[in-house]
């Protein structure tokens, strides 16, 4: 079995929070930071998803009629949906993957259906708010036959079935083999013409999972000290937004030397004197995801780490400020890559420099698209959700990224998290 780097992380995350705190020594560094994160770590952190409100099976059951106004549009007859993020948006049923098949079919015109095994029937039918047509099988039929019923009824025989970048190829070949009639195609145009602008209920939901990172962020800076290990700041950042109401939490932890590759070493780091403390972090509300990236220093920063802070801070401004609606995604990253160059960096993705997009989509997923990326020409609509962290790296010393996500809205861009301040004052603040 094979994990993206976000999935990696997220297990790292799971298994750092149960592992407990080692290595830990008093720092004697004058600087503000406690040396040691006291035994009651989490005391005053608590849930504060309490007011959230869900989404409605109204918006769910227009997200279907917009998706099959799109399949009207585009020609597509059917929509094959596996569990994940697309089946939580349209239906609301959270479920997960296996060798068996669970699956959503939304048709060109007509009622949505659902295959899974006939054991799973009943747990599948407590997370539906709507809908009624659930077929199953046993574990010696044919899922797929199940499906070409399915669509039978809902009188398409030819045409084409849509399915989703992320369905698996099994799923793909027993669908050809099911409706040999039928063309099997891509979705995006549906898909992503319909999650990819979020509505104020889906923003407010990104609000509060951004609003438990940018809190337990605040938390753990209070408590870094030196001797400190990836593992040990990892599992404090994964508790505490655990403490205050977040879900599929992902953390990642860079020191020194490791900061300066955006996804980190194997090599083993603690905090040190004076070392640059990268952190990147998020969770989900709902199924809504947030992604904020801190850089932190340890003590007293050098000349060259305010120097490159600043610069990162900087980048980030003029990506907000470049991010007008009807502009191209991809004219964003060109700014803030012609500012960096102006400075010495680069050019393009060389290092020193920025050697990642500027920023990418985000929604139920961590990563949707559009990107901010070289070339990207779709024009930046409201709703729309991207990251914005552009950083810059010093191959064999040291990295910064500062990332706070931003909206479109019909003015412009605006702040889930504003971005901080200064490397003094590094956290930033609620928009």
């Amino acid at each position: 079995m094979s994990f993206s780097k976000r999935q990696l992380l997220k297990l790292s995350a799971l298994a750092a929070a149960a592992a407990p705190w080692s290595g830990l020594v008093r720092a004697d560094s004058g600087s503000d930071m406690p040396a040691m994160p006291a035994a009651n770590a989490l005391d005053g952190l608590q849930d504060i998803t309490g007011g959230i409100e869900k989404i409605t099976v109204q918006e769910r059951l227009a997200r279907i009629a917009k998706a099959q106004r799109l399949m009207r549009q585009f020609k597509i007859d059917a929509l094959v949906i596996e569990p994940g993020s697309a089946m939580l948006y349209f239906t609301g049923i959270s479920w997960w993957r296996s060798e068996r098949l669970t699956a959503v079919i939304i048709p060109r015109d007509g009622d949505i259906a659902i295959v899974t095994p006939f054991f799973e029937e009943p747990s599948v039918r407590e997370s539906m708010s709507f809908g009624d047509d659930v077929r199953t099988w046993h574990e010696h039929e044919n899922p797929f036959a199940l499906i070409a019923g399915i669509l039978k009824d809902r009188g398409i025989r030819n045409g084409r079935i849509g399915v989703e970048a992320t369905v698996r190829y099994f799923v793909v070949q027993g669908l050809q083999q099911a409706v040999s009639g039928m063309a099997i195609t891509g979705a995006e145009s549906i898909t992503r013409g319909c999650r990819m602008m979020k509505s104020a209920a889906e923003i407010a939901l990104m609000k509060k999972a951004n609003e438990i990172t940018l809190a337990a962020y605040g938390h753990v800076y209070r408590q870094l000290a030196i001797g400190m290990t990836p593992a040990d700041v990892n599992g404090l950042m994964s508790s505490a937004q655990a403490k205050l109401g977040g879900k599929g939490i992902w953390t990642m932890a860079l020191f020194g030397e490791a900061s300066a590759y955006p996804h980190g070493s194997n090599k083993p780091h603690v905090i040190e004197e004076g070392q640059i403390v990268l952190m990147d972090c998020g969770c989900s509300v709902e199924g809504y995801q947030s992604d904020i990236s801190r850089t932190f220093v340890f003590g007293e920063p050098s000349t060259e780490q305010k120097k490159i802070w600043n610069l990162v801070r900087q980048g980030q401004s003029i990506a907000f400020e470049t991010a007008k609606l009807g502009q191209h995604a991809g004219v964003v990253d060109d700014a803030v890559r012609r500012f960096y160059e102006q400075e010495g960096f680069g050019p393009n993705y060389a290092l020193p420099g920025l050697s990642h997009r500027t920023g990418h989509g985000i929604g139920m997923d961590g990563h949707e698209p559009v990107n901010f990326v070289k070339g990207e020409q779709t024009q930046l609509s409201p709703g729309m959700c991207f990251s914005n962290e552009p950083g810059i790296y010093l191959p064999g010393k040291f990295g910064v990224r500062l990332e706070d996500c931003i909206y479109m809205t019909n003015k412009g861009p605006a702040w889930f998290t504003e971005p901080p301040e200064s490397l003094e004052k590094p956290l930033g603040k609620l928009a």
